[in-house]
């Protein structure tokens, strides 16, 4: 954490959380702060937006508009983030005057692929080939990645944009053409799973990570995660291992969500990483002892963390678009548990809500070749 302001003691039940964005991943915040006490503002630049819905106050205003930012700071005890790409300067003066969570220090390397990169490496871990590729220069990326290679912009994308495959010097530069000039260029990975592991840190230093899972993606958008992974248990516990690690180098208080490929060449491989609540975390809130957003919001109030033990195995899956309009089948399943966000227009690809399939623990067995 920087700036000025620090913990002096757990914030007590009663205080409020400041939650920058007003997204599902800030609605789910709050819906769990609720039980534990809390309430919760939010400062967005959307109105009516999801986490607003469910809030005690919301301030609807851009993140770097410095009189809300002041009314924000005094409306909150603590202030966290369901969305990293908030500017890093809000941020830092977000937290010298209220304890905030994660600090810029953490976003300085978050909100950077080329950074993350890095420090996945630093900290001693694998990742696919990777350099950076500045204003259209192509030539670190054939010495040090080769062809195929995944362009993609350091900053901001998600959800597969913001980034392009290219097989040639002529489809890289028309890339960093539509791209930009602060590029990052990545090897591609021959995978077979795509897993994710979350993990909660508090302030001293207590880590705790939640199983890992398996993701499949439809389009670039995660369809469905799978918990736990289905995986041998020695990559279960070095994909937890590295997830734990990383978020210690960040001195991070919060939770760090860590994407990694599974390579049959090259094992493990660290893929990107988010400092927030995530998508593939959200069987979670029915699957664990404690979800991922409970354990933020002891993470960052300084309560004890709770336990990120499975009670179920469990399938998490999106509903994108119009599937939302199926809610009565959905909630009409014994079997399923049903989110919706709130959200007032169904666009194609649209995180409308989620469904969590809860299953006996055991029933996601590793694959064979594990």
């Amino acid at each position: 954490m920087t700036g000025t302001a620090r913990f002096e003691a757990p914030v007590p039940p009663g205080s409020v959380i400041g939650i920058l964005g007003g997204g599902q991943l800030g609605r789910m915040i709050a819906l769990a702060a609720a039980p534990l006490g809390y309430r919760c503002a939010v400062l967005t630049p959307e109105a009516d937006s999801p986490a607003s819905q469910v809030a005690w106050q919301t301030l609807v205003a851009p993140f770097d508009d410095e009189a809300a930012l002041a009314r924000f700071a005094d409306l909150s005890d603590v202030v966290t983030l369901e969305f990293e790409n908030v500017p890093a300067a809000s941020v830092a003066a977000l937290a010298a005057r209220v304890p905030t969570a994660p600090g810029e220090q953490v976003l300085a390397v978050t909100q950077d692929r080329l950074k993350e990169k890095r420090l996945a490496r630093e900290a001693g871990l694998a990742t696919v080939a990777f350099a950076a590729v500045e204003r259209g220069d192509v030539s670190a990326l054939e010495e040090t990645v080769g062809y195929p290679a995944i362009l993609k912009t350091r900053r901001m994308g998600y959800d597969g944009k913001g980034q392009a495959r290219v097989s040639s010097p002529e489809e890289a530069r028309q890339a960093c053409r539509e791209l930009g000039d602060s590029l990052i260029a990545e090897a591609v990975c021959p995978f077979d799973k795509e897993l994710s592991v979350i993990v909660a840190r508090s302030a001293d230093g207590d880590v705790r990570p939640f199983d890992a899972v398996e993701n499949e993606h439809e389009n670039h958008i995660l369809r469905t995660s799978y918990a736990p992974a289905r995986i041998a248990e020695a990559v279960r516990s070095e994909a937890q291992a590295a997830a734990c690690r990383l978020a210690e180098r960040l001195s991070l208080v919060g939770l760090l969500a860590v994407e990694f490929f599974r390579s049959p060449q090259d094992g493990l491989l660290v893929n990107e990483m988010a400092p927030r609540p995530h998508n593939s975390g959200h069987w979670t809130i029915e699957a664990c002892r404690t979800s991922q957003f409970e354990q933020l919001v002891r993470a960052i109030c300084g309560l004890p963390l709770g336990d990120p033990g499975r009670r179920f195995d469990a399938a998490m899956t999106n509903l994108l678009g119009a599937e939302a309009e199926d809610w009565a089948d959905r909630a009409a399943d014994p079997a399923v548990h049903l989110h919706l966000y709130g959200k007032a227009e169904a666009r194609a690809g649209r995180k409308m809500g989620h469904i969590n399939r809860l299953l006996p623990l055991g029933a996601h067995k590793a694959d064979s070749r594990d």
